[in-house]
């Protein structure tokens, strides 16, 4: 037996017990083991997802360009979509990602831009307007837009939520999930509610990002924000997922 392509090994991953840092607690903690897949993270799952949406959409063509702004687990796991697919990618990222991240996104044929963090989102030079713009300059292109593009949050209603229903025999009381675009947290927390509605989701911010005020409040208060050195979560602005 074979798998067709690497797309293929994506999800699926393993529910492990962690056994140390739990051992006061009253309760069994499961860690959902996403770098198992084969592009090292969960974002893995939306980027096919995205990717799949849009060419059913006709929003890509083959030979097209994909284009995504990224902290580099989104690019990556778009980067090995696109390898098998035949897509070209340009990311752009932020400066203060490492820089082994912008590496393996250039070692599997990527354009990489580094872009400034301490900018606001509408300034020109930020990574999301830097990305926009590019996508309606390059030919044939595809903005991907992980932040609003509801396929996102889509991958993990009908992946990760399931999963983890399944391997938790449906005993699940609590998710917790560090925010981003909001794409994992919210459809594997719709998924999960809708089997149990009695289950927490319990959603992980970075102090510098504005979206535990806004959750709370349901103010926008951009003195929440200021740089912040944790990369992947937190965010200046809230995503549509």
């Amino acid at each position: 037996m074979w798998l067709n392509s690497i797309l293929e090994t994506i999800g699926n991953t393993p529910l492990i017990k962690l056994n140390k840092i739990t051992k006061n607690l009253p309760c069994t903690v499961l860690a959902k083991v996403e770098y198992f897949n084969p592009g090292n993270s969960i974002k893995d799952r939306m980027a096919l997802k995205m990717l799949e949406v849009a060419e059913q959409e006709g929003k890509i063509k083959p030979g097209g360009t994909i284009i995504e702004g990224t902290s580099g687990n989104t690019g990556m796991g778009l980067a090995l979509a696109a390898c098998v697919k035949g897509y070209k990618c340009i990311f752009t990222t932020t400066d203060k990602q490492s820089k082994e991240k912008a590496d393996i996104l250039k070692a599997v044929g990527a354009e990489v831009i580094v872009c400034p963090t301490n900018v606001e989102p509408e300034d020109p030079r930020s990574y999301y307007s830097v990305s926009k713009r590019l996508a309606t300059e390059v030919p044939n292109s595809w903005y991907v837009n992980q932040y609003d593009n509801l396929a996102n949050r889509l991958a993990h209603y009908e992946q990760t939520g399931p999963e983890i229903w399944e391997q938790t025999e449906g005993k699940v009381t609590h998710l917790v999930v560090a925010t981003g675009t909001g794409g994992t947290i919210i459809g594997t927390g719709k998924y999960l509610k809708e089997k149990n509605s009695n289950i927490k989701v319990w959603a992980i911010d970075s102090y510098g990002s504005l979206l535990k005020k806004y959750f709370e409040t349901g103010e926008l208060d951009q003195k929440e924000v200021y740089p912040y050195i944790s990369e992947g979560f937190g965010e200046d602005f809230v995503p549509q997922n």
